[in-house]
């Protein structure tokens, strides 16, 4: 009974939603899946499970009402023991994103900040929807800063960096001036001067895709804050909307000039750049394979998203807006999988989706919402 109240404190249906978003920020950020990855899935695991235990602390008076059956105001677990469990669960994902170098350290500061701040204040304001896209957009990015920043050896320059980009933006990761802001070389603890940066482009590169994936979370969140007791059909409508548009700019491709497959991702394909658009065939069978699985996950993403959407459009019951908000968390999947498509990197997206099934799983056991 105790592991079932955790998963549900937990919500560990909605795990597997996760570690898509640092692969999406590996593959919007050109380089290859490596150890600093596999940190940033890491860190990113611990900090939304932080969220999570979090929230029903906060929420612990108001689910007594609304939803007495939840693992704390049921009893099952205490308010100080998930209370410490966000705790240790932040210094973890912390933890493991300094293992991933400073300027990942910096972003996962900046997604725990607003975790929390959510959780304890945001919540129940206007700015709810914003912090909660602002997260998922964060981590993202800590894919994209963690990936080619752990164990980075003297003189070893990143996929991609040419001279002089040596310093990576603080823009949206909540840090100020120091290791990893504009001016200054981000280097991995320990390394010595001149050792390799972290790419301003690389990074730039995966803030669309940020973008893209802070809005879904927007919308779902949107649709969430009626969950409770239903009512509103603005909320759905307006998220099917913005299903199409996320669907729509999923399928057009972030940069003409990568070949699909071209520099090495999971699976073992090649997924480096592709040579210049003049030195070319217009039409690869590699290119149009790759179109292919883009269209397909692009697909299954709006299907999953739109159709208990549009139920909860045409019935605003708790029941329907509920099983519209599951069915928002879980088109993450496919999405984050056709963002890592767009660039190229089909293997790691075709990775990404493998965890759909697991998802749907445990979705049928634990409640994701």
């Amino acid at each position: 009974m105790t592991a079932r109240a955790w998963a549900e404190l937990l919500r560990v249906s909605a795990l597997f939603t996760v570690p898509g978003d640092a692969l999406a920020g590996a593959a919007a950020s050109g380089r290859r899946p490596d150890r600093g990855t596999v940190l940033a899935v890491g860190a990113s695991l611990c900090l939304y499970e932080a969220g999570m235990a979090l929230n029903d602390w906060a929420d612990r008076e108001e689910d007594a009402v609304d939803r007495p059956h939840r693992p704390i105001p049921s009893g099952r677990i205490a308010p100080a023991a998930a209370l410490a469990a966000a705790g240790a669960l932040t210094a973890a994902g912390l933890g493991l994103a300094g293992r991933a170098g400073r300027p990942a350290l910096a972003v996962a500061t900046g997604l725990a900040a607003t975790v929390w701040a959510y959780d304890l204040r945001l919540k129940h304001t206007p700015a709810g929807p914003a912090a909660m896209a602002a997260a998922r957009g964060l981590d993202l990015l800590l894919g994209a800063t963690a990936t080619g920043g752990a164990g980075r050896t003297t003189g070893a320059v990143a996929p991609g960096v040419g001279a002089g980009t040596g310093s990576i933006s603080g823009a949206g990761a909540g840090a100020g001036p120091g290791p990893g802001s504009a001016g200054g070389a981000a280097t991995a603890p320990g390394s010595a001067r001149g050792a390799a940066p972290v790419a301003r482009g690389s990074v730039l590169g995966a803030l669309p895709a940020a973008g893209l994936l802070g809005a879904h979370t927007y919308a779902v969140t949107a649709v969430s804050r009626h969950e409770a007791h239903g009512g509103s059909t603005t909320a759905p409508l307006a998220a099917l909307a913005a299903v199409a548009a996320l669907g729509a700019a999923a399928l057009h491709t972030r940069r003409e000039d990568q070949e699909p497959g071209a520099h090495k991702g999971f699976g073992g394909q090649d997924e480096s750049p592709r040579p210049p658009l003049s030195h070319r065939s217009p039409a690869t069978p590699a290119r149009t394979a790759s179109g292919l699985v883009r269209t397909a996950l692009t697909g299954s993403y709006v299907r999953t998203a739109a159709v208990p959407l549009l139920h909860a459009a045409l019935n605003p019951s708790p029941p329907l807006t509920q099983r519209a908000v599951g069915g928002g968390i879980r088109a993450m999947i496919p999405l984050q999988a056709a963002l890592a498509a767009r660039t190229g990197a089909v293997g790691t997206a075709l990775a990404v989706m493998g965890l759909v099934p697991i998802a749907r799983t445990l979705a049928r056991k634990v409640s994701p919402t």
